[in-house]
């Protein structure tokens, strides 16, 4: 049995989805969801399927070892970082080394970095009249969306693509790609 953990900051579809992935396979566990916001849905969402949960703020995240610690009395084998919006301090990314990978809903290293999330990568994907947009699964580093690339999937982008819609295409790739990856990145025959 694989552990891992997911890092949420809004609603948890993507939490969800992995979830769901791996229910009845025996083989990955979710062993906690942490959420830097007390009214995201994203808990309501772990408390259903009977996953525990942890709310943090920025001081146990960036001025203590609060959340370090709750992670390696864990042990996970992998950190799912699923539309988690802070970045992960130093000292996390240096103890669980090759450890914590995230999801980024474009194509890097196009459209990414600090406040580059949801509807901001969508709006400047198609301001810049880009012909198609993606996703990204990338293990994380010091920098925001600079970590080595693990995989990466397109879809194109139509005229008529609103935010809105591009997002829809965005999300269908997250859903579809994330789960299978994560059961890759932790070598699960099938």
């Amino acid at each position: 049995m694989r552990d891992i953990v997911i890092f949420v900051s809004g609603s948890g579809s993507n939490m969800q989805r992995i979830v769901e992935y791996f229910r009845g396979r025996g083989q990955v566990c979710v062993a906690k969801v942490f959420c830097n916001r007390p009214d995201a849905l994203a808990l309501k969402r772990a408390e259903q399927f009977g996953i525990p949960t942890a709310v943090f703020g920025k001081d146990a995240l960036y001025r203590s070892d609060a959340v370090l610690c709750a992670l390696q009395s864990l042990s996970p084998d992998l950190i799912v970082l699923a539309g988690f919006l802070w970045k992960i301090p130093e000292n996390i990314i240096h103890a669980f080394p090759g450890k914590i990978v995230n999801i980024h809903p474009a194509l890097l290293p196009r459209y990414g970095g600090k406040g580059m999330y949801g509807e901001h990568v969508h709006r400047a994907v198609l301001a810049h009249g880009d012909t198609e947009s993606g996703i990204t699964i990338h293990y994380v580093n010091e920098n925001y969306d600079e970590g080595d690339i693990i995989f990466q999937a397109k879809c194109c982008v139509d005229r008529e693509d609103t935010p809105d819609t591009l997002a829809k295409k965005i999300h269908a790739l997250e859903y579809e790609h994330f789960p299978a990856v994560i059961e890759k990145l932790l070598i699960i025959p099938k």
